[in-house]
C-alpha cells in the first residue's frame, strides 16, 4: 500500500504481518527479509487472542482447567497468542487501505472459536491499524489484543512516554512485582533508547502516547487506544526495538486482568504511527541504566 512517500507491505500468510514500513525509501520499521516467512523476522504482527506470556500455558476458567501449546522453541510459556502464527486472509484490498481476517474454529489450542480483523490504512504521513476480535461461539471467552512492532534504532534514537510504573520479571520473564516507572530508565523524558541491558518489561499506567526521535530527523509518534499498558522489547546492543500496545500485561489470564467476551460481543485495540520530520538539533538525552 502506498499514499504519497510513505510505503507498507503485508503478508496476510505469515501471520498476518506486516513487511515493512517506509518514507520516502527509508525504513521506519525493521524490514522482512525477501522471502522471510518467519513472523519474528517481520516489521511487526499482530497479537491475538492474548498478549505476550501465559505461565506453562495453563489456565482455568468458568471452572475448567486448560493446557496450551508451548508454542516458543524451548521457551516454557506460550506466548503472542496464534494469530501471529497462522494464515491471515485479505479480504479488501485497496491502494492506501486493506481489511486482514483470521478465523479460528476453536481447537485444543485455543478452545472457543473467534474472528479477528485487523483493518490498516496509510496516508502521505501516518499508517493506522485496527485490531478486533469477536467471539462467534455461544459461550464466553478470555480475549486480549496487542501489536508487535519493531522500530530501528541509530545510535541517536530517544524514546519519551509516561507510565504510573512497570513490572519487574522473573529470571523466565512473567511479572514478578511493581516498581516505579524510571527503574530501568526514565523514559518520561527523551532518551536514548539503546542500551547494554535487555528491558523486556509491561508498563502500567501508559497514556496511549510515546514518541521516538530518530538521529536522522524523523519523528514517530506512536499512539493506541483500547491499550492499557506499552511492553517495551530493548535487546542488549540491537538495532532494533519494541514498543508493543497491549491490552492486558503478561499472564494477566492467571492473574484476573483479561476481558470476558460474551457471545458476538467483539474487542477492539488500535495503534497509529505518525512521522513528522524535525529539526535535527535533539534535546540532550538523560541517558539509561
Amino acid at each position: 500500500m502506498q499514499a504519497g512517500g510513505l510505503e507498507a507491505a503485508f503478508s496476510p500468510a505469515v501471520g498476518g504481518s506486516l513487511r515493512s514500513l517506509a518514507l520516502d525509501g527509508v525504513d521506519l520499521l525493521r524490514r522482512a527479509p525477501d522471502g522471510a516467512t518467519d513472523p519474528l523476522a517481520m516489521a511487526s504482527f499482530p497479537l491475538v487472542p492474548y498478549a505476550n506470556r501465559i505461565a506453562d500455558g495453563r489456565f482455568s476458567f468458568a471452572g475448567q482447567s486448560y493446557q496450551l501449546p508451548l508454542n516458543f522453541g524451548d521457551h516454557p510459556h506460550s506466548i503472542h497468542g496464534f494469530g501471529w502464527q497462522t494464515a491471515w486472509t485479505a479480504s479488501e484490498t485497496a491502494e492506501t487501505a486493506a481489511t486482514l481476517v483470521h478465523d479460528h474454529g476453536g481447537d485444543a489450542g485455543w478452545p472457543w472459536p473467534y474472528r479477528a480483523q485487523q483493518r490498516v490504512a496509510v496516508t502521505p504521513s501516518q499508517l493506522s491499524m485496527s485490531l478486533s476480535i469477536t467471539n462467534v461461539g455461544d459461550a464466553d471467552m478470555l480475549a486480549g489484543l496487542g501489536f508487535h512492532p519493531y522500530f530501528l534504532a541509530d545510535a541517536a534514537t530517544m524514546i519519551q512516554f509516561d507510565a504510573d510504573d512497570l513490572w519487574l520479571s522473573t529470571p523466565d520473564m512473567l511479572p514478578d512485582r511493581q516498581a516505579p516507572a524510571d527503574a530501568l530508565g526514565d523514559w518520561s523524558r527523551p532518551t536514548i533508547v539503546r542500551g547494554d541491558t535487555l528491558v523486556d518489561n509491561a508498563y502500567s499506567g501508559w497514556n496511549g502516547s510515546a514518541t521516538i526521535q530518530r538521529g536522522d530527523g524523523l519523528r514517530l509518534t506512536l499512539r493506541a487506544t483500547g491499550a492499557d499498558f506499552l511492553h517495551v522489547y530493548r535487546p542488549p546492543a540491537s538495532g532494533d526495538f519494541c514498543l508493543e500496545p497491549v491490552s492486558h500485561m503478561p499472564d494477566a489470564i492467571n492473574r484476573g486482568g483479561m476481558a470476558s467476551l460474551a457471545p458476538n460481543d467483539t474487542v477492539h485495540l488500535t495503534m497509529t504511527i505518525q512521522i513528522d520530520k524535525i529539526d535535527q538539533t535533539l534535546p540532550k538525552s538523560a541517558g539509561i541504566a
